[in-house]
């Protein structure tokens, strides 16, 4: 997949199919609209493009990013777009909507189809709905398609929820609404390395960056992709009561059973799958092993019962 960060023409020689949105998640709203999108494009010989947006780390306009940019790039390029615009908001959120339609969707795409969801807004403050979108587009020749909104328990699937269903520990839900995993990617940095020194469980530290929705404390059953293939896992994201003092930083630690190595600077990807327990605090540095060790043991029998299936 070709991503440009500006507003610039994609590489689109017969025209193009543009699906549109923040898509933040790519949940399974955002993968229809994408997925409709790649699909009316193969059959009509034209470029699969999406158009989105970045925005600052701070910026309160969407809330914390559920994915680092690598992992959302990842799964909208699984979904067959070939060319990927994601220019700064800044860049064009000044622009009225018959604006963005000449500069953005003819200019940049060459659009000859859009797709979008229902409640699609572009333009200036948002002036823009989907009704404007198919008058604007229709006067420039082109299609527009609105993509029905996807359901999970009788509502709307959308990023809100899933920050909700992240933030509350329900990740069984938030991955149903994803219609995959959630995973991280983030660098794996030095900790204090007392599962090294003091527990015999050392793990992986990807704590998470400003601006980034961090999932509710607890203990996770996880898996990790290293050096070419999976190994289950446990995740612990919170603080450490039994090692910290009050007030330390959150932090993301992964034990992997299984392997051993220098991880260090590397970004390996972390499927979170199951919770299992809060964080507390131990009476014992033991008893703080034995917890680690068993959550590893449980990751272990998941994946083998999942593997037989």
């Amino acid at each position: 997949m070709h991503i440009l960060t500006t507003l610039a023409p994609i590489d689109a020689p017969h025209g193009s199919a543009v699906a549109l949105g923040f898509f933040d998640g790519v949940h399974l709203g955002h993968r229809a609209v994408l997925g409709a999108a790649v699909d009316y494009a193969a059959a009509h010989g034209l470029t699969a493009a999406a158009f989105t947006f970045s925005l600052p780390a701070d910026h309160p306009l969407k809330g914390g990013r559920i994915f680092p940019d690598r992992e959302k790039h990842r799964r909208v390029a699984e979904l067959g777009i070939t060319e990927y615009q994601e220019a700064p908001f800044a860049d064009f959120c000044a622009l009225s909507p018959e604006d963005f339609v000449r500069k953005v969707l003819v200019d940049c795409f060459a659009a000859r189809a859009v797709f979008c969801g229902d409640n699609f807004t572009f333009g200036a403050k948002a002036a823009g709905n989907v009704a404007l979108l198919q008058a604007l587009c229709a006067a420039q020749g082109i299609e527009t398609h609105v993509v029905e909104m996807a359901q999970y328990q009788g509502q709307v699937v959308s990023s809100t929820r899933i920050r909700a269903a992240l933030e509350d520990c329900r990740i069984q839900d938030a991955n149903a609404m994803l219609g995959q995993p959630y995973a991280i990617d983030w660098p794996v940095g030095h900790g204090k390395h007392v599962g090294t020194s003091r527990l015999g469980t050392p793990t992986i530290n990807q704590n998470y960056p400003a601006g980034a929705l961090e999932p509710g404390c607890g203990v996770y059953l996880t898996r990790i992709w290293l050096d070419g293939r999976w190994y289950p896992s446990a995740t612990g994201i919170g603080r450490r009561p039994t090692v910290d003092a009050a007030g330390a930083p959150i932090t993301c630690e992964t034990y992997v059973p299984d392997f051993s190595g220098d991880v260090y600077g590397r970004r390996p990807r972390l499927e979170f799958h199951r919770y299992l327990c809060p964080i507390r605090k131990f009476g014992s540095m033991q008893a703080l092993s034995d917890l680690i060790r068993d959550a590893a043991r449980q990751s272990q029998a998941y994946f083998a019962a999942r593997a037989e299936q």
